[in-house]
């Protein structure tokens, strides 16, 4: 295969792959709703813990004028934390898992795995639980970080609280205004 047919070939898997709003569009509310609220959650535990490590790290940007800044800013503003965060973060998708109330029949995601530092979780770890049922709250958590990255960051430097509201039911309306906020 040449290297014409080869690009032309990946321009056309390019334009059928889906984008981020089709991706969106093609899923259920519920899901895409699920997977805002767990992975906002998924960012505030991280950005608290970091936040109480107090660890300042050091940005040495370089002025337009030639002149080199150095400043400490917190870890949990860090560029290079909140980027490995977006990363990683929805890998743990799959600690949350679909309920249906019985009654309103209303679909969540609820975590139901011990996080790192529980006490519980050196024996939890010891155990396999991996499903693909978690597969769709997963790619929705990357369409919405790849949709609303720049949101995310500038919810966390305005070291803002309820990302889950902020971002879900404000900025992106993912869950609607009417969206039950204690559940994820």
């Amino acid at each position: 295969m040449g290297p014409a047919l080869l690009s032309a070939a990946l321009l056309v898997l390019f334009l059928l792959l889906p984008g981020p709003t089709q991706a969106r569009s093609s899923q259920e509310p519920y899901v895409l709703c699920g997977a805002c609220r767990a992975l906002m959650d998924e960012v505030e535990y991280d950005v608290t813990r970091a936040r109480q490590k107090k660890t300042k790290v050091g940005s040495f940007r370089i002025n337009p004028d030639g002149t080199q800044e150095r400043r400490k800013i917190p870890l949990a503003q860090s560029e290079a934390f909140l980027i490995d965060l977006l990363d990683k973060v929805c890998e743990r998708m799959n600690d949350y898992q679909l309920e249906e109330d019985p009654v309103t029949k209303q679909k969540t995601f609820k975590r139901y795995a011990p996080r790192k530092g529980d006490k519980i979780y050196k024996e939890y770890k010891k155990f396999s639980f991996y499903s693909d049922a978690y597969k769709p709250l997963k790619f929705a958590c990357e369409t919405i970080i790849e949709e609303y990255e720049d949101e995310i960051f500038s919810l966390i430097a305005q070291e803002a609280h309820y990302l889950a509201d902020k971002l879900c039911s404000g900025k992106s309306d993912l869950c609607g205004v009417s969206a039950n906020h204690t559940e994820l």
